[in-house]
Order: C-alpha cells, then structure tokens, then sequence
C-alpha cells in the first residue's frame, strides 16, 4: 500500500513490477487515471483497476482511453467485489505473461531450431542471422526497447527469402560485387517472399511486416510499393535495415570505421538515431579473445572468427556465426567423412564477473 500517487510511484520503481495496481481516482496532486497511465508506462504488463465514488462517464471514458483501465469499480464497494477484481486481474497478468512466453520461448525457440537447420542447408545465406540479430539487440538496448522478441524473430528470419537464390548470387552479394539486371531483381524480391511466408503463421503478423520493410530507406526509397518514410516505416524494421546493411559492408572487407563512413554517404537511407545507437554499442561492446581451435575444441557460445570450409573448400559455417550443438555436430561429422580445413578462428567473449546481471524478481501482486 501507498498513501498517495507518488509514493505509489516510488514503490513501483524500487519494489516492481507488479501483477496488479489499484488506485483510488481523486487524489492529491495527481488523480487516479494520471497514476495508472504512469504506471502503465513503468510497467506494461500491469493490470490495473480503478476505484472511485464519482462514477460520472467521462471518468470511465478518461480511465478506459487514458489508462487503459482493466476493472472500473465504485464505492462503496464490498469486499467481495474487491476480492473478485484482484482475481479477475491476477488472472488477466497470468494471461498476459502467459501470450509473451509463447512468443518469446515457445515460438521463437521454434523459430530458431527451424533457422539453425537453414543455416546447415545454406551456411551462405543463414550463417548471417545471428550476426545480425547481435548487431539488431545491441542497437535496441541503446534505445531502450521493452519488447525485443518480434525484432530478435525479425532478424533471424531475415533471410529466409534467399532460398530462392543460387548460391552465386548469394556470394557476389555478400562480397560486394555488383549484380546484373536479372540478379537484382531477383535478389529484390527476397523480403517480400520471407514476409509472405512467416503471415501464414500464426501472430505473426507483425514479424512479416518488420521483414517486408528491412530494405526501405528512411527517405521513403527501397521497396515496391508503399509509400512509407522516415518514422512510419516500423521501427524495428529501421533497425533491421542498419544491422543488415553493416553486416553486408563489414562482409565485403571494410572496417567498423569504414563501414560508418559509407552510411554517412548514405544518410538518407537509415534513420540517424539508430545509426548513433549502433556506433554506441561498439563502444562499450564486449571484449572477444581470439584463439586458434580445431573442431574438437568447439563450445557453444564460441562465435567463428573465419568461414569454415571442408578440405574440398565448401563453405560450413559462416565467419561471425555463433557456436551451438547443431553446428558442433555438423562440422563433426564433416571431419570424420570429407574433412574440414583446421586449424580456424574462434572469438571468446571475455566476460568479467562484475558484468553479470542478478536474476529479475518475480512480479508480485499489490
């Protein structure tokens, strides 16, 4: 309990969050629907009720827009009422966390499995996503982003559309050589065939659209149809569009620092705060130690410091790709039937234990 919308406040920040608020509506300094659309802000998930003795409609209708009230109840309310709100409200947050973990473990965990088999498929077009998808959760911690998992499927599922490309056209794009007429157009299509693919699934929905707009320029350039510029095109899609884009410049030989020169070249095709939230997340990006390994000394966690080919020079597994069993495993089995060129580099980060973060609280009801 709080005697009043600041200290109400003060006790979210410090002991939150929790599974349900309710808040009285007149209040010194702040009313109730001030308080909980606030909280609301500190605490998405939190659902919250609404009690007052001055029921008039457009309270209920400033609740409901403004809060985004769950329960609205009057006084006097009898205690059973109350019990039966708090309820109904744990309920709708076990409701609520219930959907976020389905698409942040279930689904997106099935996604990832579906994407490491891709990726052992073609290494060429796959091996990127999870350079990528760094690159994409480094820039939205610098801009404070809550809800990471459709710009983390986003990002897996980037290149998913490549499947239709012949692995010539895959190389010549990842080493920067110009593509013919024929080459781009095909290449051009890839977004959308990935984004018609992931609609077909269930809820997502936002995902594929992230995806369809990952090669639109900030100035409204880069994709067929539609018209979307600047702040409309969806934001993860913005980000989606540097962390690709780096990747490809990166891939094609250049430095960090050159790679930053060649988007300030393009300034009009990436949003300039996201560009600024990249530059600094390598700057305060974990350190790697580089080692010389042979395919027995593989780890999960490892990320390749050098594409890995078999000794008949197919490409395995690509430079920058994280280490997990699938991968182990694959390269394994290579080793004991056509062989694999060893020694290769590794990147271990180095990982200080003064970095590591202290489990979150579970929410707790108030």
């Amino acid at each position: 309990t709080a005697v009043g919308p600041q200290e109400g406040l003060k006790i979210l920040e410090a002991r939150g969050p929790f599974a349900v608020v309710m808040s009285d509506l007149q209040m010194p300094g702040m009313n109730g629907i001030q308080f909980l659309t606030h909280v609301r802000e500190q605490a998405p998930d939190t659902v919250r009720i609404l009690l007052t003795g001055n029921a008039d409609l457009q309270a209920s209708i400033d609740a409901i827009n403004q809060g985004q009230i769950f329960r609205f109840l009057t006084k006097p309310c009898t205690p059973e009422l109350l019990a039966s709100a708090l309820t109904a409200g744990l309920a709708q947050y076990r409701l609520i966390t219930a959907e976020r973990e389905l698409l942040e473990q279930t689904l997106s965990g099935s996604i990832k499995v579906l994407c490491d088999i891709l990726s052992l498929v073609n290494p060429e077009a796959f091996g990127r996503s999870s350079r990528i998808m760094r690159h994409a959760e480094a820039i939205a911690e610098h801009l404070h982003v809550t809800e990471l998992w459709p710009l983390k499927t986003a990002a897996m599922l980037s290149q998913i559309g490549c499947v239709i490309l012949p692995e010539s056209v895959l190389k010549k794009v990842y080493c920067g050589v110009m593509l013919t007429e024929e080459e781009s157009q095909l290449y051009n299509q890839h977004p959308f065939i990935a984004a018609d693919l992931i609609a077909r699934i269930p809820r997502m929905n936002r995902v594929a659209e992230i995806i369809r707009f990952q090669d639109k320029y900030y100035d409204g350039v880069g994709v067929l149809g539609g018209h979307r510029q600047g702040n409309d095109i969806p934001m993860e899609a913005r980000i989606l569009k540097v962390a690709l884009d780096f990747d490809a410049l990166e891939s094609a030989g250049k430095t960090k620092t050159e790679a930053f020169d060649e988007f300030k070249r393009r300034k009009e095709w990436y949003d300039p705060t996201i560009v600024e939230a990249l530059k600094a997340a390598f700057a305060g990006e974990i350190k790697h130690e580089s080692r010389t390994v042979v395919v027995a000394d593989l780890r999960s966690g490892m990320l390749l410091g050098e594409d890995l080919k078999s000794v008949q020079d197919v490409l395995l597994a690509s430079k920058g790709q994280e280490v997990n069993e699938s991968i182990i495993m694959r390269l394994q089995n290579f080793k004991d039937t056509v062989g694999v060129k060893e020694p290769f580099t590794v990147l271990i980060p180095m990982v200080s234990r003064d970095c590591a973060r202290r489990p979150a609280d579970p929410p707790k009801a108030a």
